[in-house]
């Protein structure tokens, strides 16, 4: 039995519909962080499809959570949906918790597969201000963003193949663009802010701390070239070339 996670979701849904025999999860029927009813939801399953959780203040903690039902309902293997990079002093602040994640899976003892994703071709459209504008401190660096149909693709053969147990993944798109290439191919501009600038820039947001602080050291992960890198996993997964970035 596989179980999916997130599967309203952008790529869990892919994922589930691909999979139709799989055990289907929503935060409705299983928060990460209620471990006891997360483990009951994983009872029978032997691989588990886990999906990185919200962007929170405590989101390694919900994550560890998850990680832990998965344990104590005996799941076998955990297939994680990780990000490009994931390190503890990566420039992405959300990345960090990403990389704490995989040596919690790696501390369990249970077979892992870690698909790590790059930025998603679909939001890129939504860096753009109400006036149509891309500013973030981003400079000239560039981005190998990935589809949402590639990484459920990628995640359907790593859940359902051999050979995939103790491998991390890196999926990318087939180009790194720059933001001023992102901006031309939507039809608007990117203006390049300063790092003080682009908090500036989202202070009236009130949104939290940790919050703008993603936001922020996404672009400046794109200044420093730590999103740059093409990867042909994608191709060698599905066998067949990754979705270059083509707004419709």
């Amino acid at each position: 039995m596989i179980a999916v996670t997130g599967s309203s979701g952008q790529v869990g849904g892919r994922v589930a519909a691909a999979l139709p025999e799989a055990r289907r999860l929503t935060r409705k029927d299983a928060a990460y962080r209620d471990t006891p009813r997360m483990r009951q939801a994983l009872d029978g399953v032997g691989t588990l499809f886990l999906v990185s959780g919200r962007e929170s203040a405590d989101r390694l903690a919900e994550h560890r959570s998850a990680v832990d039902a998965a344990v104590g309902a005996g799941v076998q293997r955990i297939v994680y949906l990780s990000f490009t990079g994931a390190a503890p002093d990566c420039t992405f602040t959300f990345g960090r918790d990403h990389w704490y994640t995989e040596q919690y899976i790696r501390e369990t003892g249970l077979g892992w597969t870690f698909l790590r994703d790059n930025l998603y071709q679909e939001m890129l459209p939504m860096l753009a201000g109400p006036d149509g504008v891309i500013r973030g401190p981003a400079g000239d660096g560039r981005v190998a963003a990935v589809s949402y149909d590639d990484i459920a693709a990628c995640a359907v053969v790593a859940l359902t193949g051999a050979g995939h147990d103790g491998r991390t993944y890196d999926l990318t798109g087939p180009e790194a663009l720059s933001l001023h290439e992102v901006a031309a191919r939507l039809g608007i501009r990117y203006v390049p802010e300063t790092v003080e600038e682009a908090y500036a820039s989202r202070a009236h947001y009130n949104a939290p701390a940790f919050e703008v602080a993603g936001w922020v050291s996404s672009y400046e992960a794109i200044a420093a070239g730590e999103l740059a890198a093409v990867s042909d996993d994608v191709e060698r997964l599905t066998g067949r070339p990754a979705k270059p970035f083509s707004p419709r």
